[in-house]
């Protein structure tokens, strides 16, 4: 009987945290359409609790004040990319770089197809309101540092002569970036596909030996 109960209980706590990231999830989906939607200045705590039809508390709860927002909008782009996918697709890939950096193109072509416009709306209203600014250089950051642990795990001579880690990552980031994407697929009408395969091509040309 124990057994039971103590499986019960189990289950009552997986449930509430799955029900608490769902809760999340909702709310930051609501966040980010309110603020592609209207801008970050004019959408407030209340008007996300009415668009994910829960309470004010439970926002504040889930992400703290108006400026916590900012982590629910980079929450769901994140979520919007799979990362567990690319998570698994480098790990499948550990033994080719090359193949490593086309998971990396994937995972980016991703998240700028899904949630292009989140990233240019909080890197634009990060100009003028630091929480915003905060939130846009931490993701900056956590993209830089995963390609840094990516490319330090490659073996010695993966990279191209004369190319260190560092200076591997900002190539990288000068190519596989918002303003890239948006110029290819929308003024030059590439389809993302077309993107993400130049963009695994052009990163093992200049970042990888020959």
């Amino acid at each position: 009987m124990s057994v039971g109960g103590t499986g019960k209980r189990r289950y009552d706590s997986l449930r509430r945290v799955a029900q608490a990231q769902e809760t999340r999830a909702v709310i930051a989906r609501a966040a980010r359409g309110l603020f592609v939607a209207q801008g970050w200045a004019a959408t407030t705590v209340r008007a996300v609790a009415e668009e994910a039809q829960v309470s004010v508390p439970t926002v504040y709860a889930a992400y703290g004040d108006k400026a916590g927002l900012v982590r629910a909008v980079a929450d769901a782009a994140d979520i919007s990319a799979d990362p567990s996918a690319t998570l698994a697709e480098l790990e499948d890939a550990a033994a080719d770089p090359a193949r490593q950096l086309a998971a990396l193109a994937a995972y980016d072509r991703r998240l700028f197809e899904r949630s292009g416009d989140v990233i240019a709306l909080v890197r634009e209203a990060g100009r003028t309101e630091p929480a915003l600014a905060a939130a846009y250089e931490e993701g900056r950051r956590r993209g830089d540092d995963t390609r840094a642990q990516v490319f330090s795990s490659w073996p010695d001579g993966a990279l191209r002569p004369g190319l260190d880690v560092r200076s591997a990552v900002d190539v990288y980031a000068a190519l596989c970036n918002v303003d890239v994407y948006t110029t290819l697929t929308v003024e030059r009408a590439w389809h993302p596909d077309r993107v993400q395969r130049w963009w695994g091509e052009v990163l093992a040309r200049e970042l990888l030996a020959r």
